[in-house]
């Protein structure tokens, strides 16, 4: 819980998160898998009102996501 309320870790993520998107070495797949589910969260949000959550929170969830795997699979990029 502390990790999630902590600026410094946010602030990595999405570091992190722009430099991998930016990065050669992590195809084009891997980087889709992060950008199309928020960017269709982002655009689609009437047609899912069966979640209850923030645009901002589910981009927040999959950028920790997308950055933790993309680190442990690619860790030199």
């Amino acid at each position: 819980m502390k990790k999630l309320l902590s600026l410094r870790h946010w602030s990595h993520v999405f570091k992190r998160a722009g430099k991998l998107l930016m990065s050669p070495q992590v195809p084009i797949g891997s980087k889709l898998l992060f950008v199309v589910p928020a960017l269709l969260y982002w655009v689609l949000p009437d047609v899912l009102p069966f979640m209850p959550i923030d645009d901002i929170a589910v981009t927040m969830m999959l950028a920790s996501w997308f950055t933790g795997w993309m680190e442990r699979k690619y860790p030199q990029a």
